[in-house]
């Protein structure tokens, strides 16, 4: 079995090092003409990091990684902590997994460094992929084509491959956000003890969190807005815009915003869950069949879950046509990733109450999610979710 993966980002490229762990060739198509370091923060939840260890990057993790120790949410104005949810040492004792925030980039860098030479072709700009009897006939924006047993769309919220197998566009979600980088060597107390913080105010909140191993710190801002732009990691934004959109907030955040040179701006998209993504050689993962809402930061954890499960749906029925293992793909995942997509959706007041509602609204989540709560995201295992599917289809 041949296949073909449309796009390089998180999501094609876990799915390119579970497939090549499998014994399983691909090639990856990637519109851009150079993979770069673009993106800011992110973070790994234990449902993530576990796959991506087996995979081989359990030093990488830990050497380009921060395993945080909290998550706090903060009184916009004063920055006074209104609930904690422990992770370091507890996360590891419940989930045998560190949570780590770590840049996008650096993650990335980790992932192409599993695959073998040539996995990734650049400068291929996907413009069809029309299925066949004998597999999927490729077509790029240079005249190109490219043969394959089957597809898979990795290649976002805007992706092409999707539109072979849906008749729908992204929907503006009515919020931007900012993000953003600043050193952490300005911000000592930041990096000392390392957590993810939320400052949550009227419409709008901020989250930062130590990157790089500890040497930059990552910020995400987010508040209402109409401005409608393609999501890219590469879009501008003005510093000082922001700076004006947080002013009054605490002063520690403020301190950070205020050291701002550079920030990323775009809207924020969504779509619908919706009930199938495959056809017999064609399906998606990540963004391009279920975009999320950052609000659960399980965007990547989900995509890096995808790849995991689809890779081992694969090896499996690796002696037969693709159709099979497409369907217990989704079998598989569809009500997990609609679970999480709505939970996006719904923390949305939790995160933009005004006032001592904010801080009412966190307290109650504080109450209500601890670390434990947390096992139903945190503590799934995408590869025994696979053999358990097996299981109840009565396969040995």
């Amino acid at each position: 079995m041949h296949i073909a993966v449309v796009g390089a980002g998180i999501a094609g490229l876990t799915l390119g090092a579970a497939l090549s762990r499998s014994g399983i060739r691909c090639r990856i198509y990637e519109q851009a003409p150079r993979l770069s370091a673009v993106g800011a923060g992110i973070q790994l939840a234990p449902n993530a990091v576990h796959p991506l260890q087996r995979l081989g990057l359990t030093e990488h993790l830990r050497a380009v990684g921060t395993a945080v120790q909290a998550i706090e949410r903060r009184q916009w104005n004063d920055g006074h902590v209104v609930s904690r949810t422990r992770l370091g040492a507890e996360c590891q004792d419940l989930f045998g997994a560190p949570y780590y925030t770590l840049h996008r980039a650096d993650l990335h860098r980790g992932l192409l460094e599993l695959l073998p030479r040539g996995t990734v072709s650049l400068g291929a700009a996907l413009t069809a992929a029309v299925e066949h009897n004998r597999g999927v006939t490729l077509r790029f924006d240079d005249g190109s084509t490219a043969e394959a047993d089957m597809v898979v769309g990795a290649d976002g919220i805007r992706s092409k491959v999707r539109t072979a197998l849906i008749d729908d566009t992204p929907e503006p979600a009515g919020r931007n956000i900012y993000r953003g980088l600043v050193d952490a060597s300005r911000f000592p107390g930041l990096v000392a003890e390392p957590k993810v913080r939320l400052w949550l105010g009227r419409g709008q909140h901020v989250v930062c969190y130590p990157v790089s191993a500890g040497r930059s710190i990552s910020f995400a801002a987010t508040m209402p807005g109409d401005r409608c732009s393609a999501e890219s990691w590469s879009a501008t934004g003005n510093a000082e815009d922001l700076r004006s959109a947080y002013r009054g907030w605490d002063a520690e955040l403020s301190a950070v915003l205020d050291t701002v040179d550079e920030v990323g701006l775009w809207s924020l998209h969504d779509r619908a869950p919706i009930s199938r993504w495959s056809s017999a050689r064609t399906t998606l993962i990540g963004d391009a069949a279920h975009p999320m809402l950052p609000f659960m930061a399980q965007g990547a954890n989900q995509a890096i879950e995808d790849a995991v499960v689809l890779a081992a749906c694969l090896r499996q029925n690796r002696d037969r046509a693709p159709e099979a293992a497409l369907r217990r793909y989704e079998e598989i995942r569809l009500d997990r990733t609609a679970r999480v997509q709505e939970g996006s959706r719904t923390r949305v007041p939790a995160l933009h109450g005004s006032g001592s509602q904010a801080a009412g609204h966190t307290h109650h989540e504080g109450d209500t999610s601890s670390l434990g709560s947390r096992a139903w995201l945190y503590g799934y295992d995408a590869e025994r979710a696979v053999e358990q599917k097996e299981g109840t289809n009565g396969h040995t």
